[in-house]
């Protein structure tokens, strides 16, 4: 099964030798489950030609808001609306997860209680995950029928579903505590408060749930992708 990476963004320079870029990262998350991947690299502007050059679609985080005036963006949001129509499932996660919504017909915005970072206990129905996080945009208002899939006190709006093809968590659950770490040092120190970043420090090493949602991904993969007619079959 052939899972296309929609790369919007890239993590720093000096952490892609050693922890990877966004797509090694996802790659390493849905290890084992019989995938294959291709990644496109949307924030430059590279666009697969159909949607259905992929099983399913991943779309990654990014250091951009949804809401910037990129190139990108307006045709991510068309591809996004192409491939759940044509019923080929995707999921986004962070910043994937605000344009799926943007792109639906919510609104994203810089939520006022600032940022969260490092690891975050989530409500998933009655069960609490904890997952890495690293964001201080949010979705605001989720498009009309999408179903609340998550929350915390924090983000109202953590994971959402839309019908049957799409699936999208705001949290990291390809991010291990060293590569938020790598974040903090990079990205944080002067950005994030220091009381958030060293919170978030202080967290490291506990229990993540990222294998819950590696495994709710892979089953929305492989329960939503188009099975192929009997004339197809070979």
């Amino acid at each position: 099964m052939k899972i296309g990476i929609l790369q919007t963004g890239q993590s720093p320079e000096v952490l892609r030798g050693t922890l990877g870029d966004y797509p090694d990262l996802f790659e390493r998350l849905l290890a084992g489950q019989g995938f294959d991947f291709a990644t496109w690299h949307v924030e430059a502007m590279e666009f697969p030609a159909s949607v259905h050059d992929a099983d399913g679609w991943l779309i990654t985080g990014s250091r951009h808001g949804v809401y910037e005036d990129h190139a990108f963006i307006p045709p991510l949001e068309q591809f996004i609306r192409d491939a759940l129509g044509a019923q080929v499932p995707v999921v986004g996660i962070c910043f994937g997860h605000q344009i799926m919504a943007q792109a639906l017909g919510g609104t994203v915005a810089k939520f006022s209680g600032g940022w969260a970072v490092g690891a975050q206990d989530y409500d998933f129905g009655g069960e609490s995950l904890t997952l890495n996080a690293w964001h201080q945009d949010q979705v605001m208002t989720p498009p009309k029928g999408a179903q609340v899939l998550a929350s915390n006190d924090f983000c109202a709006y953590a994971a959402l579903g839309y019908g049957t093809h799409g699936l999208s968590v705001q949290a990291h659950p390809e991010f291990e505590d060293d590569f938020v770490q790598g974040l903090i040092d990079t990205r944080g120190r002067g950005v994030v408060p220091d009381p958030l970043l060293q919170a978030a420090e202080a967290q490291q090493g506990g229990a993540r749930h990222s294998d819950r949602i590696a495994a709710q991904i892979t089953r929305h993969f492989k329960t939503h992708a188009r099975k192929p007619a009997p004339s197809e079959a070979s």
